[in-house]
């Protein structure tokens, strides 16, 4: 079952599909540094409430399926 945000008048399930991608399609986001991406997406996402469903980091793209509430997006 879907679980939904709740609101004062409101509910809602929304997700959105973030995707970043590296000027010129670089392949840096590997090793460390993909470990350090990945640490500081949670760190902001649980600082804001955001929802993680998905997410990956490929070697030059970074893919994520989150749910927030709409104040913030």
């Amino acid at each position: 079952m879907t679980e939904y945000l709740h609101g004062v008048h409101t509910v809602q399930d929304i997700k959105y599909h973030i995707v970043w991608i590296t000027k010129y399609r670089y392949k840096i986001l590997v090793g460390r540094i993909a470990k350090r991406a990945r640490e500081l997406l949670i760190q902001g996402c649980k600082a804001r409430k955001v929802t993680i469903i998905e997410g990956s980091i490929g070697k030059d793209h970074v893919h994520m399926l989150i749910a927030a509430p709409t104040n913030i997006i």
